[in-house]
């Protein structure tokens, strides 16, 4: 049961009664109507265990982007029911409006529809409607809480996506290049031509050296359809916000745009996010099932506060990759978590593997190294210039290592990385 502010008011008007008759007769008289009052009004309030309650279905939507859910009220009772309904989604979920009058006749349906506008990425929930029932004079209602559990899947925004048209057109350009074709690389049969001193014997055709009278040796063009498999840090310094997201959600919008390059190239496209376990995992999807089956698994992830285990994030790769292939590792460039975690078992990849590491970067390390102004400044100065310093240190090591190193802002690594990608196939490393 609930009480409305008509209660009250008509509690506080037995006042001007009191005062004209005053005495505790009078009083308790002015009581016994209000009680009399709110409990005739609560009889004659619809029974809420004659209401159904039916939730349309609900998908998913990125986030940023509206969207509704609606809910079908049905009164199977004799009794008109009016009141009040509160759905009651996460606040995250961005749920507007939060309450809504309902009149519903008997024996008929109406439909409540709340406007969604979700925050925060992944699984938005709600468990139950709220429903109250009001009486004819609207000093009481009935109250309940009907069990209606719903899921939204707030999918990654994908901010990037803006710059895959322009990385398609350049990659429409390498297809037509020729010096793509690269010799004694590949499985694929190009050419044939006349042999030169530093040549691999292997490649010599013999039958067309016998009809030419002179060596001939076999070209080949390098693989179009190569393995990527991108690998998603999601330990403890992926929680780190950078400006107004944690670096979690600028190195997924990097590896989708990846990813739809890729697989506008024909390579097959592989995710893992891990951190000391595997957390998500998106392998052998189809051209066009690749991008919806990325954002879904990527949708309920959240940086977990504990260290990477590369010892495990290098096994799990070497367990799925049994023919050279590119290993894009998103992670940080954080010189302590580098050395000690990533860098004594990074032979293991390079030496079978093409290996990229691409670092979202933090804009505000740069602004602090410039400022002078007081000593606050200038100790911040000094800070950043130590941290960007063991950053280019860092970078030195990967490289010796044979790895390719990218990092940037948010908003600059996507399109970096995706150029990086474009040099590597244009060079018939891929």
């Amino acid at each position: 049961m609930a009480l409305t502010g008509r209660t009250a008011l008509l509690t506080l008007a037995g006042v001007l009664p009191v005062a004209l008759a005053p005495g505790w007769g009078t009083l308790l008289g002015w009581v016994l109507v209000v009680l009399a009052a709110v409990g005739v009004d609560l009889l004659l309030a619809a029974r809420l265990d004659e209401v159904r309650v039916q939730r349309e279905p609900i998908g998913s939507v990125r986030l940023g982007q509206p969207t509704t859910s609606a809910v079908l009220v049905t009164n199977t009772g004799r009794r008109r029911l009016r009141g009040v309904v509160r759905d009651t989604w996460q606040p995250s979920a961005g749920a507007r409006p939060s309450r809504q009058r309902l009149v519903v006749p008997p024996g008929e349906r109406r439909r409540v529809v709340t406007d969604l506008r979700p925050v925060r990425r992944g699984d938005r929930r709600c468990e139950a409607l709220a429903v109250r029932s009001l009486g004819p004079l609207g000093l009481a209602a009935r109250q309940r809480t009907l069990p209606l559990p719903a899921r939204l899947r707030v999918l990654p925004p994908f901010h990037s996506r803006k710059h895959l048209p322009s990385k398609l057109s350049r990659l429409r350009e390498l297809d037509g290049r020729t010096s793509l074709r690269v010799r004694g690389q590949g499985t694929e049969f190009d050419s044939l031509r006349d042999y030169v001193i530093g040549d691999d014997v292997r490649s010599i055709d013999w039958r067309a050296t016998a009809r030419r009278q002179q060596v001939v040796v076999r070209t080949w063009r390098p693989e179009r359809d190569r393995r990527v498999l991108i690998v998603l840090d999601t330990s403890r310094t992926s929680a780190a916000r950078i400006g107004d997201e944690p670096r979690l959600d600028a190195a997924m919008d990097a590896a989708l745009l990846l990813a739809a390059l890729a697989a506008r190239a024909g390579d097959r496209v592989d995710l893992l996010a891990v951190d000391r376990q595997v957390r998500a995992r998106v392998e052998g999807a189809s051209r066009n099932e690749l991008l919806p089956a990325l954002v879904d698994a990527m949708a309920p992830l959240e940086a977990d506060l504990v260290e990477a285990d590369w010892t495990t994030i290098v096994g799990a790769v070497r367990a799925r990759l049994t023919q050279r292939a590119l290993v894009v590792l998103l992670t940080t460039l954080d010189s302590a978590a580098v050395e000690e975690g990533l860098l004594p078992v990074l032979s293991q990849l390079t030496s079978r593997h093409l290996v990229l590491l691409a670092s979202v970067t933090d804009p505000a390390l740069a602004e602090m190294a410039g400022g002078r102004a007081d000593a606050y400044q200038v100790y911040g100065a000094a800070a950043a210039t130590r941290t960007l310093l063991e950053r280019d240190a860092i970078v030195a090591e990967l490289r010796r290592f044979g790895v390719e190193v990218v990092w940037g802002e948010p908003e600059h690594l996507p399109p970096r990385l995706a150029d990086r990608y474009l040099e590597l196939k244009a060079a018939g490393r891929l």
